[in-house]
């Protein structure tokens, strides 16, 4: 199996590139992102440990971008700084695991050992309805060629919508989806967000998709002319 460590600590890449041969895999290193993309164009890996605080691209926009171009090789992500929100943005990258400095290296082949055991990892599928384009791999959503910037709420309330074009969503299953059970605020939570969804895919554009069923909810509208697909 091979392997490419992208770290720029060189104290840090030599004990991993050793570790790793020795556990019998070929390694190969780089210590920056632009080499790490090169590489990973180049040449087939069966995971990359990938260092996030490296020059730039850093190793967040590494994983960001491998995704985006459906590479699915497993990645391991290693920094030093544990925080929650850096967990959170790695992980939303595209990593497939995380590891805080430091950390035992027995940890490290372990955890490689149970990403590549699994089944090749498949992208996951891009949803369209009409030019309303929703990518969860990237996270992205696009009206045409028209990039739409939302927020996390925002973006899994549209998934929810666009996962079933067409079909009517209470308040109460759209509240159990995109927030969570837990939640005990008022069922005006969906309203809000409905609203700020459509100042941002709809009415710039001149469509009316996301519309309310009274008394029952919200459904996607999509045109006979347009299907929904998948792909």
């Amino acid at each position: 199996m091979r392997v490419l460590v992208v770290e720029d600590d060189p104290g840090m890449a030599a004990l991993l590139t050793r570790g790793l041969r020795r556990e019998g895999y070929a390694t190969d290193a780089v210590n920056n992102g632009a080499d790490a993309l090169w590489s990973l164009t180049e040449n087939p890996y069966d995971a990359v440990v990938l260092d996030a605080m490296i020059p730039a691209p850093d190793g967040f926009e590494v994983c960001r971008r491998m995704r985006s171009e459906g590479r699915w090789t497993p990645v391991i992500m290693l920094t030093a700084r544990g925080g929650v929100p850096d967990r959170i943005r790695g992980l939303d990258s595209g990593a497939d695991d995380y590891l805080t400095k430091p950390f035992a290296l027995a940890e490290l082949f372990a955890r490689i050992r149970a990403l590549t055991r699994r089944d090749p990892r498949e992208r996951p599928p891009v949803l369209r309805v009409d030019d309303l384009t929703l990518d969860p791999s990237t996270r992205s959503v696009r009206r045409g060629a028209t990039e739409i910037r939302l927020s996390a709420k925002e973006f899994a309330l549209l998934q929810e919508l666009m996962r079933r074009p067409g079909e009517v969503l209470s308040r109460t299953f759209l509240i159990e989806h995109v927030w969570d059970f837990a939640y005990d605020g008022g069922s005006n939570i969906v309203d809000v967000y409905v609203r700020y969804l459509r100042d941002k895919v709809d009415r710039p554009f001149g469509r009316d998709t996301i519309r309310t069923v009274r008394g029952a909810g919200y459904r996607l509208h999509t045109s006979p002319a347009h299907a929904p697909e998948r792909g």
